[in-house]
Protein backbone atom coordinates (compact mmCIF):
# COMPACT_ATOMS: atom_id res chain seq x y z
CA UNK A 1 0.00 0.00 0.00
CA UNK A 2 1.79 2.95 -1.19
CA UNK A 3 1.50 6.49 0.86
CA UNK A 4 0.52 9.46 -0.22
CA UNK A 5 2.59 11.88 -0.45
CA UNK A 6 2.39 14.70 2.52
CA UNK A 7 1.71 18.43 1.61
CA UNK A 8 4.59 20.71 1.25
CA UNK A 9 4.19 23.45 4.30
CA UNK A 10 2.69 26.54 3.07
CA UNK A 11 5.57 29.58 3.32
CA UNK A 12 5.25 31.31 6.66
CA UNK A 13 3.08 34.35 6.56
CA UNK A 14 5.02 37.75 6.84
CA UNK A 15 5.04 39.00 10.60
CA UNK A 16 2.84 41.96 10.71
CA UNK A 17 5.06 45.63 11.97
CA UNK A 18 3.06 47.05 14.68
CA UNK A 19 2.87 50.76 14.39
CA UNK A 20 5.81 51.67 17.38
CA UNK A 21 8.12 48.79 15.04
CA UNK A 22 7.20 51.41 12.02
CA UNK A 23 7.31 54.46 13.80
CA UNK A 24 10.80 53.87 14.90
CA UNK A 25 12.06 51.86 12.12
CA UNK A 26 11.06 55.07 10.17
CA UNK A 27 12.76 57.85 12.25
CA UNK A 28 16.17 55.51 12.18
CA UNK A 29 16.24 56.88 8.95
CA UNK A 30 16.20 60.45 10.02
CA UNK A 31 18.56 59.71 12.74
CA UNK A 32 20.95 58.52 10.49
CA UNK A 33 21.46 61.70 8.35
CA UNK A 34 20.61 64.50 10.63
CA UNK A 35 21.97 68.03 8.73
CA UNK A 36 20.12 66.39 5.38
CA UNK A 37 17.10 66.15 7.51
CA UNK A 38 17.35 69.46 9.17
CA UNK A 39 18.43 71.40 5.82
CA UNK A 40 15.75 69.69 3.91
CA UNK A 41 12.83 70.27 6.64
CA UNK A 42 14.24 73.67 6.71
CA UNK A 43 12.29 74.31 2.72
CA UNK A 44 9.07 72.96 4.50
CA UNK A 45 9.39 75.21 7.80
CA UNK A 46 9.67 78.07 5.78
CA UNK A 47 6.95 77.76 3.62
CA UNK A 48 4.25 76.81 6.35
CA UNK A 49 5.65 79.84 8.39
CA UNK A 50 5.18 81.96 5.69
CA UNK A 51 1.41 80.61 5.66
CA UNK A 52 0.90 80.85 9.01
CA UNK A 53 2.59 84.68 9.39
CA UNK A 54 0.48 85.90 6.23
CA UNK A 55 -2.64 84.08 8.00
CA UNK A 56 -1.89 85.29 11.23
CA UNK A 57 -0.70 88.80 10.64
CA UNK A 58 -3.59 89.48 8.70
CA UNK A 59 -5.83 88.34 11.35
CA UNK A 60 -4.29 90.34 14.45
CA UNK A 61 -4.66 93.60 12.06
CA UNK A 62 -8.24 92.35 11.64
CA UNK A 63 -8.75 92.40 15.55
CA UNK A 64 -7.26 95.55 15.65
CA UNK A 65 -9.51 97.23 13.31
CA UNK A 66 -12.61 95.64 15.21
CA UNK A 67 -11.09 96.99 18.58
CA UNK A 68 -10.81 100.35 17.34
CA UNK A 69 -14.43 100.31 15.49
CA UNK A 70 -15.45 99.11 19.27
CA UNK A 71 -13.96 101.49 20.71
CA UNK A 72 -14.86 104.79 18.37
CA UNK A 73 -18.15 103.50 17.19
CA UNK A 74 -19.39 103.15 13.31
CA UNK A 75 -22.48 105.44 13.78
CA UNK A 76 -20.43 108.36 12.92
CA UNK A 77 -21.31 110.42 9.44
CA UNK A 78 -19.78 112.96 7.53
CA UNK A 79 -21.15 115.60 5.64
CA UNK A 80 -19.48 117.80 3.23
CA UNK A 81 -19.93 119.91 0.24
CA UNK A 82 -20.25 118.65 -3.38
CA UNK A 83 -20.31 119.95 -6.36
CA UNK A 84 -22.89 121.78 -8.49
CA UNK A 85 -23.67 120.72 -12.22
CA UNK A 86 -21.01 123.15 -13.62
CA UNK A 87 -18.58 121.58 -11.22
CA UNK A 88 -18.13 124.27 -8.88
CA UNK A 89 -18.06 123.51 -5.19
CA UNK A 90 -21.78 123.81 -3.16
CA UNK A 91 -21.39 125.30 0.27
CA UNK A 92 -23.25 124.35 3.52
CA UNK A 93 -25.72 126.39 4.82
CA UNK A 94 -24.60 128.31 7.79
CA UNK A 95 -27.59 126.16 10.16
CA UNK A 96 -26.66 122.83 8.30
CA UNK A 97 -25.68 121.61 11.47
CA UNK A 98 -28.41 122.65 13.85
CA UNK A 99 -30.86 121.37 11.32
CA UNK A 100 -28.92 117.64 11.13
CA UNK A 101 -29.68 118.43 15.28
CA UNK A 102 -33.33 118.01 14.59
CA UNK A 103 -33.06 114.48 13.28
CA UNK A 104 -34.55 111.92 16.32
CA UNK A 105 -32.14 109.40 16.17
CA UNK A 106 -28.64 111.73 16.02
CA UNK A 107 -27.33 111.88 18.96
CA UNK A 108 -24.57 114.73 18.93
CA UNK A 109 -23.56 116.79 15.87
CA UNK A 110 -20.04 119.26 15.29
CA UNK A 111 -18.64 120.86 12.46
CA UNK A 112 -15.49 122.21 11.46
CA UNK A 113 -14.85 125.37 8.76
CA UNK A 114 -11.93 125.46 6.62
CA UNK A 115 -10.51 128.90 6.60
CA UNK A 116 -8.27 130.78 3.86
CA UNK A 117 -5.04 131.35 6.46
CA UNK A 118 -2.20 129.26 6.87
CA UNK A 119 -0.14 127.92 9.46
CA UNK A 120 3.66 128.53 10.07
CA UNK A 121 6.33 128.03 12.93
CA UNK A 122 7.51 131.17 12.47
CA UNK A 123 7.03 134.45 10.40
CA UNK A 124 9.98 134.02 8.74
CA UNK A 125 9.54 130.66 6.59
CA UNK A 126 8.22 131.45 2.82
CA UNK A 127 4.70 131.30 2.28
CA UNK A 128 5.22 128.87 -0.11
CA UNK A 129 6.28 126.36 2.05
CA UNK A 130 3.01 125.87 4.46
CA UNK A 131 3.53 121.57 4.73
CA UNK A 132 -0.14 121.46 3.29
CA UNK A 133 -1.63 122.04 6.82
CA UNK A 134 -5.06 123.59 7.07
CA UNK A 135 -6.90 126.12 8.99
CA UNK A 136 -10.22 124.75 10.51
CA UNK A 137 -12.65 126.56 12.66
CA UNK A 138 -14.12 124.37 15.43
CA UNK A 139 -16.93 123.44 17.11
CA UNK A 140 -15.99 122.90 20.83
CA UNK A 141 -18.16 119.57 21.16
CA UNK A 142 -15.64 118.65 18.27
CA UNK A 143 -14.23 115.98 19.94
CA UNK A 144 -17.18 113.73 21.47
CA UNK A 145 -18.70 114.05 17.84
CA UNK A 146 -15.55 112.66 16.21
CA UNK A 147 -13.81 110.70 18.68
CA UNK A 148 -10.43 112.80 18.85
CA UNK A 149 -8.27 113.17 22.03
CA UNK A 150 -5.98 115.21 23.40
CA UNK A 151 -2.43 114.14 23.85
CA UNK A 152 -1.05 116.71 25.63
CA UNK A 153 -2.37 120.41 26.61
CA UNK A 154 -6.25 121.23 26.65
CA UNK A 155 -9.29 121.22 24.47
CA UNK A 156 -10.75 124.95 23.49
CA UNK A 157 -13.37 126.33 25.69
CA UNK A 158 -15.38 129.31 26.16
CA UNK A 159 -13.04 131.43 26.72
CA UNK A 160 -10.26 130.07 24.98
CA UNK A 161 -12.54 129.54 21.80
CA UNK A 162 -12.89 133.73 20.89
CA UNK A 163 -8.50 134.89 21.83
CA UNK A 164 -6.03 133.12 19.72
CA UNK A 165 -5.87 129.92 20.96
CA UNK A 166 -5.19 126.87 18.84
CA UNK A 167 -5.38 122.97 18.80
CA UNK A 168 -2.82 121.24 16.93
CA UNK A 169 -3.71 118.11 14.98
CA UNK A 170 -1.35 115.05 15.07
CA UNK A 171 0.54 115.46 12.30
CA UNK A 172 0.71 119.43 11.63
CA UNK A 173 2.09 119.19 15.46
CA UNK A 174 4.81 117.02 14.35
CA UNK A 175 5.52 119.40 10.79
CA UNK A 176 5.86 122.08 12.98
CA UNK A 177 7.79 120.65 14.95
CA UNK A 178 5.73 121.45 18.31
CA UNK A 179 6.04 118.89 20.97
CA UNK A 180 4.49 120.70 23.86
CA UNK A 181 1.70 123.47 24.81
CA UNK A 182 2.22 126.49 26.71
CA UNK A 183 1.90 130.53 26.85
CA UNK A 184 5.19 130.84 25.19
CA UNK A 185 4.83 127.97 22.35
CA UNK A 186 3.42 130.07 19.25
CA UNK A 187 2.61 129.72 15.94
CA UNK A 188 1.62 131.97 13.06
CA UNK A 189 -1.44 131.50 11.40
CA UNK A 190 -2.01 134.17 8.57
CA UNK A 191 -0.84 137.51 10.00
CA UNK A 192 -1.41 136.81 13.55
CA UNK A 193 0.32 135.00 16.19
CA UNK A 194 -1.77 132.14 18.30
CA UNK A 195 -0.93 130.04 21.48
CA UNK A 196 -1.14 126.28 21.33
CA UNK A 197 -3.42 124.99 24.49
CA UNK A 198 -3.77 121.05 22.66
CA UNK A 199 -2.30 118.66 20.33
CA UNK A 200 -4.73 115.83 19.28
CA UNK A 201 -3.94 111.96 19.56
CA UNK A 202 -4.48 110.64 15.27
CA UNK A 203 -8.13 111.03 14.74
CA UNK A 204 -8.43 107.74 12.51
CA UNK A 205 -12.23 108.32 11.62
CA UNK A 206 -11.52 112.05 10.79
CA UNK A 207 -8.41 111.71 9.39
CA UNK A 208 -8.39 115.83 8.14
CA UNK A 209 -8.23 116.92 12.07
CA UNK A 210 -4.60 115.62 11.66
CA UNK A 211 -3.03 118.07 9.31
CA UNK A 212 -5.24 121.19 11.24
CA UNK A 213 -4.61 123.70 13.44
CA UNK A 214 -7.91 124.18 15.10
CA UNK A 215 -8.93 127.34 16.26
CA UNK A 216 -12.21 128.52 18.26
CA UNK A 217 -15.41 129.29 15.55
CA UNK A 218 -15.50 133.42 17.18
CA UNK A 219 -11.61 133.56 16.88
CA UNK A 220 -11.38 132.33 13.08
CA UNK A 221 -14.27 134.88 12.18
CA UNK A 222 -13.15 137.72 13.80
CA UNK A 223 -9.22 137.54 13.32
CA UNK A 224 -8.99 135.24 10.40
CA UNK A 225 -11.66 136.34 8.41
CA UNK A 226 -13.92 133.15 8.62
CA UNK A 227 -16.87 133.12 6.74
CA UNK A 228 -18.97 130.86 8.80
CA UNK A 229 -20.35 128.47 6.93
CA UNK A 230 -19.59 124.62 7.68
CA UNK A 231 -17.16 122.30 5.24
CA UNK A 232 -17.32 119.38 7.34
CA UNK A 233 -20.15 118.25 9.53
CA UNK A 234 -19.94 115.27 12.12
CA UNK A 235 -23.29 113.48 13.43
CA UNK A 236 -23.16 111.06 15.88
CA UNK A 237 -26.51 108.57 15.35
CA UNK A 238 -28.11 105.70 17.39
CA UNK A 239 -26.44 102.70 16.31
CA UNK A 240 -29.79 101.01 14.88
CA UNK A 241 -30.67 104.14 12.58
CA UNK A 242 -27.26 104.67 10.85
CA UNK A 243 -29.15 103.93 7.15
CA UNK A 244 -32.01 105.41 7.44
CA UNK A 245 -30.05 109.01 9.22
CA UNK A 246 -27.54 108.66 6.30
CA UNK A 247 -30.60 108.77 3.87
CA UNK A 248 -32.04 111.72 4.77
CA UNK A 249 -28.93 113.43 5.22
CA UNK A 250 -28.07 115.66 2.53
CA UNK A 251 -31.46 116.77 2.22
CA UNK A 252 -31.69 117.91 6.11
CA UNK A 253 -28.29 119.87 5.43
CA UNK A 254 -29.25 121.48 2.10
CA UNK A 255 -33.38 121.75 1.63
CA UNK A 256 -32.60 123.25 -1.43
CA UNK A 257 -29.93 120.81 -2.92
CA UNK A 258 -29.66 118.01 -1.55
CA UNK A 259 -27.64 116.36 -4.53
CA UNK A 260 -25.17 118.92 -3.95
CA UNK A 261 -24.17 116.97 -0.81
CA UNK A 262 -21.89 114.62 0.01
CA UNK A 263 -22.46 111.56 2.96
CA UNK A 264 -20.18 109.74 4.20
CA UNK A 265 -19.59 106.71 6.94
CA UNK A 266 -15.66 107.10 7.81
CA UNK A 267 -16.01 103.62 9.22
CA UNK A 268 -15.95 102.38 5.86
CA UNK A 269 -12.93 103.65 4.47
CA UNK A 270 -11.05 102.04 6.93
CA UNK A 271 -13.08 98.59 6.45
CA UNK A 272 -12.18 99.24 2.33
CA UNK A 273 -8.33 99.58 3.43
CA UNK A 274 -8.70 96.14 5.77
CA UNK A 275 -9.72 95.07 2.45
CA UNK A 276 -7.31 96.06 0.26
CA UNK A 277 -4.41 94.92 3.11
CA UNK A 278 -6.34 91.12 2.90
CA UNK A 279 -5.85 91.58 -0.56
CA UNK A 280 -2.27 91.72 0.11
CA UNK A 281 -2.23 88.97 2.33
CA UNK A 282 -3.82 86.86 -0.42
CA UNK A 283 -0.84 87.52 -2.78
CA UNK A 284 1.84 86.70 0.04
CA UNK A 285 0.15 83.72 0.60
CA UNK A 286 0.30 82.42 -2.45
CA UNK A 287 4.16 83.71 -2.07
CA UNK A 288 4.00 81.39 0.64
CA UNK A 289 2.12 78.25 -1.35
CA UNK A 290 5.14 78.10 -3.53
CA UNK A 291 7.85 78.32 -1.03
CA UNK A 292 5.98 74.85 0.72
CA UNK A 293 6.14 73.69 -3.09
CA UNK A 294 9.44 74.25 -3.20
CA UNK A 295 10.09 72.82 0.41
CA UNK A 296 7.79 69.24 -0.78
CA UNK A 297 10.33 68.78 -3.50
CA UNK A 298 13.12 69.31 -1.62
CA UNK A 299 11.62 66.52 0.48
CA UNK A 300 11.25 64.15 -2.74
CA UNK A 301 14.57 64.90 -3.71
CA UNK A 302 15.98 64.02 0.39
CA UNK A 303 13.69 60.28 -0.13
CA UNK A 304 14.82 59.33 -3.67
CA UNK A 305 18.28 60.17 -2.90
CA UNK A 306 17.59 57.89 0.56
CA UNK A 307 16.56 55.06 -1.32
CA UNK A 308 19.53 55.10 -3.84
CA UNK A 309 21.95 55.34 -0.87
CA UNK A 310 20.40 52.50 1.25
CA UNK A 311 20.00 49.86 -1.45
CA UNK A 312 21.83 47.51 1.03
CA UNK A 313 19.76 47.79 3.94
CA UNK A 314 16.74 47.23 1.64
CA UNK A 315 18.23 43.81 0.58
CA UNK A 316 18.89 42.73 3.55
CA UNK A 317 15.09 43.65 4.85
CA UNK A 318 13.94 41.85 2.13
CA UNK A 319 16.38 38.94 2.38
CA UNK A 320 15.26 38.42 5.84
CA UNK A 321 11.54 38.39 4.80
CA UNK A 322 11.03 41.61 4.95
CA UNK A 323 7.66 42.90 2.32
CA UNK A 324 7.40 44.78 -0.22
CA UNK A 325 4.49 46.42 1.75
CA UNK A 326 6.38 46.93 5.00
CA UNK A 327 9.27 48.26 3.11
CA UNK A 328 7.02 51.04 1.26
CA UNK A 329 5.86 51.70 4.79
CA UNK A 330 8.93 52.30 6.07
CA UNK A 331 9.83 55.00 3.62
CA UNK A 332 5.84 56.27 3.32
CA UNK A 333 6.04 57.03 7.17
CA UNK A 334 9.55 58.34 7.27
CA UNK A 335 8.72 61.07 4.55
CA UNK A 336 5.45 61.78 7.38
CA UNK A 337 8.19 62.05 9.59
CA UNK A 338 10.35 64.15 8.07
CA UNK A 339 7.40 66.75 6.91
CA UNK A 340 6.24 66.76 9.92
CA UNK A 341 9.08 67.84 11.33
CA UNK A 342 9.43 71.01 8.69
CA UNK A 343 5.69 71.46 9.45
CA UNK A 344 5.91 72.09 13.21
CA UNK A 345 9.17 73.82 13.37
CA UNK A 346 7.29 76.03 10.78
CA UNK A 347 4.05 76.31 13.05
CA UNK A 348 5.74 77.89 15.86
CA UNK A 349 8.63 80.14 13.83
CA UNK A 350 5.36 81.28 12.15
CA UNK A 351 3.31 81.77 15.85
CA UNK A 352 6.94 83.78 16.90
CA UNK A 353 6.67 85.94 14.05
CA UNK A 354 3.53 86.87 14.12
CA UNK A 355 3.55 87.68 18.14
CA UNK A 356 6.39 89.49 17.61
CA UNK A 357 5.10 91.51 14.76
CA UNK A 358 1.86 92.03 16.44
CA UNK A 359 3.56 93.52 19.92
CA UNK A 360 5.80 96.20 17.39
CA UNK A 361 2.56 97.30 16.23
CA UNK A 362 0.58 97.22 19.31
CA UNK A 363 -2.39 94.88 17.90
CA UNK A 364 -3.13 91.48 19.81
CA UNK A 365 -1.48 88.53 18.69
CA UNK A 366 -3.74 85.98 16.57
CA UNK A 367 -3.04 82.82 14.97
CA UNK A 368 -6.55 81.43 13.58
CA UNK A 369 -6.23 77.76 14.81
CA UNK A 370 -7.44 76.54 11.51
CA UNK A 371 -4.06 77.85 10.04
CA UNK A 372 -1.85 76.05 12.52
CA UNK A 373 -3.85 73.12 11.65
CA UNK A 374 -3.84 73.41 8.16
CA UNK A 375 -0.05 74.23 7.61
CA UNK A 376 0.27 70.64 9.86
CA UNK A 377 -2.11 69.00 7.61
CA UNK A 378 -0.30 70.63 4.32
CA UNK A 379 2.89 68.98 5.56
CA UNK A 380 1.54 65.46 5.96
CA UNK A 381 -0.17 65.71 2.73
CA UNK A 382 2.65 67.30 1.05
CA UNK A 383 5.16 64.46 2.97
CA UNK A 384 2.64 61.22 1.53
CA UNK A 385 2.72 62.82 -1.95
CA UNK A 386 6.50 63.90 -1.79
CA UNK A 387 7.63 60.02 -0.52
CA UNK A 388 5.16 58.00 -2.54
CA UNK A 389 7.81 57.55 -5.40
CA UNK A 390 10.48 56.86 -3.12
CA UNK A 391 8.15 54.09 -1.25
CA UNK A 392 7.43 52.65 -4.33
CA UNK A 393 11.20 52.59 -6.08
CA UNK A 394 12.20 51.12 -2.88
CA UNK A 395 9.57 48.59 -2.42
CA UNK A 396 9.87 47.31 -6.32
CA UNK A 397 13.56 46.82 -5.49
CA UNK A 398 14.49 42.63 -5.96
CA UNK A 399 17.13 41.40 -2.65
CA UNK A 400 19.33 40.29 -4.81
CA UNK A 401 19.08 42.90 -6.61
CA UNK A 402 19.65 45.50 -4.27
CA UNK A 403 22.59 43.53 -2.60
CA UNK A 404 24.25 43.32 -5.48
CA UNK A 405 24.10 46.93 -6.98
CA UNK A 406 25.78 47.45 -2.98
CA UNK A 407 28.29 45.46 -3.39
Amino acid sequence: MTRKPEPEPAPPAAARMAPADVLRTGAAGLRARPLRVVLSALGIAIGIAAMVCVTGISASSREDLNRQLAELGTNLLTVSPGQTLGGEESPLPAEAPEMIARIGPVQTVSATGKTTARVYRTDLIPEAQNNSLAVRAAALDLPAATGAEIASGSWLNDATAAYPAVVLGSTAAERLGVHRTGTDVLVRLGDRWFTVTGILHPAPLAPELDTSALVGWPAAESELGFDGYPTTVYARTAEHAVEDVQAVLGATANPAAPNEVQVSRPSDALAAKQAADDTLGALLLGLGAVSLLVGGVGVANTMVISVLERRAEIGLRRSLGATRGQIRTQFLVESQLFSALGGAGGVLLGIAVTAGYAASQGWPAVVPAWAMGGGLAATLLIGACAGLYPALRAARLAPTEALATAA
